[in-house]
Formats: C-alpha cells, structure tokens, sequence
C-alpha cells in the first residue's frame, strides 16, 4: 500500500485459496494486457479468456506467457470447452491445452447438455494433470434450477477434484445465481452456503452491486469473479472499505457511532 490507514480489514495475499479475484479476457491486446499487469497483477489470481475469445485473439500464446510471468493462471472459458466437446473432440481440447502450455481448465456445462456424471468423469480425469474449475447453473435466463440440486452438483464436482465450483452469472450477471435484474437469487445462495463451504466457490459478479452484496455477505475475503480489467482495482477498494458502498462495512462501531 502507499500509506498506513487503521481499521483495513486482512486481505490474503498470493498465493491463496479464499479472497480470489477472477479477472475476464474478452479479448485484450497484448500491451493492454501489459498495461493490466503493471497495476493489477498482485490483486488478480485467475483470468478467464472469456467463452470462445481465444480462438479469434492475435497474440494469443504470448498474452499467455505474459499473465503466467505476472504470476497469473490462465484458463479457456468453459464455453469453448463445450464447444470442443459437442464435437467430439476431448481429445483435441487436451492437445490445445498442451500447447498453449495451460495448467488450468474450465468444465462447464451451461450451453450443452451433459450428464453430471460424465461432467465428474470430465473433471477427475482432467484434475490429473490440471488445476479444475467446474462451473455450475444455466447460460440460459429462465432455467431454473432448485437448490438441492446446486448444491448436489457443486459438492460431487469438489469431490471429483474440482479446485472451485463457480456459481454461474454469465458476463451479463443477469441468470444463474441472479435474477434477471440482476438481483441476488437470496433463498438460492443461503441455500448453497448452508451445505458449501464458502471458501470452495467463487461467484460469478461482474456488476458492481452484486460484489457490495457478496463483500457485505461474506467479508472481504469472498471469491469473485468475471470482474472486468478495468474493475479489479475498483473491487478491491470495495474489498478494503474504501469506497462509498462499503465504507462502513469494516469500521469499529465506535467510529460509525461519532460520524
């Protein structure tokens, strides 16, 4: 930090296992992603290139080299995941992995139809050789899906060998664990956080109110992720208290009590 400031809550420093922020790629140039890494790289642990990017981004081992130098994991979104597998094509995915020289996945199964079982199969072989991140819940606004059975998938994912289970928002933050207004489903998520250990999901919330409410939920230390390059700096200031929305969040009551 630039200077002492009392009453900052602890933040975890890299490398850690809970207060992750996931930064989305949906297509930076290489000095873009330059410039990122000059003021973001010790707040960001994971980025995303985003859905199916990577198969049209210039530059796209080099931006690799880049994040991984910075001390960055890079993963494919799960969408081109699927894409490779609703053509049958696994093995193809792996060799992609291979060469772009990635030690990170993505299973997910929000555009595709597969059975959770095979989803498993998918994650515990691939946690053989790569670090796992299952994504659960629908691409799609209006699929529902109760919460027995959330949080039923996410715990036999972390069991196949998944690292984290995401709670799908898509880039939008409109479906999955939010309403299309982009409000938290609450009953949902207490649900999942009644059964799942906080710590083992990272949440999908790329909107600014739904990492206030998360923050607000679950401290500062709460997984996050699709956060746009632009906004990792700003989320951290959330994290911090050092922003209007949470201002208060981590201050003694004392202090609260003479303003």
């Amino acid at each position: 930090m630039n200077f002492e400031l009392p009453h900052i809550p602890n933040r975890k420093t890299k490398p850690r296992k809970s207060g992750l922020t996931m930064m989305m790629d949906k297509g930076l140039s290489t000095r873009q992603v330059e410039d990122f890494i000059e003021e973001n790289a010790d707040l960001t642990d994971f980025v995303k290139l985003g859905f199916g990017t990577s198969f049209l981004t210039k530059n796209i081992e080099k931006k690799i080299r880049l994040y991984k130098e910075a001390g960055i994991q890079v993963y494919l979104g799960g969408t081109l995941f699927e894409a490779f597998i609703v053509r049958n094509m696994y093995n193809e995915y792996i060799k992609l992995l291979e060469k772009l020289k990635l030690d990170m996945v993505e299973v997910s199964d929000g555009s595709i139809t597969i059975s959770h079982d095979k989803k498993c199969e998918y994650i515990h072989k691939l946690s053989k050789n790569f670090r796992v991140v299952s994504e659960v819940g629908s691409k799609e606004e209006g699929i529902v899906i109760r919460p027995a059975m959330w949080t039923s998938m996410m715990k036999a994912e972390l069991q196949a060998g998944s690292f984290k289970v995401i709670a799908e928002a898509r880039e939008s933050g409109t479906v999955g664990i939010y309403r299309s207004s982009g409000h938290a489903h609450t009953l949902l998520i207490n649900k999942i956080l009644s059964t799942v250990n906080k710590d083992d999901i990272l949440w999908e919330a790329p909107q600014k109110s739904q990492q206030v409410w998360f923050i607000k939920l679950l401290g500062t230390n709460v997984n996050l992720g699709n956060i746009g390059p632009d906004d990792v700096i700003p989320l951290e200031t959330l994290r911090l208290g050092l922003r209007g929305d949470t201002f208060f969040t981590f201050l003694p009551e004392k202090l609260q009590k003479d303003q």
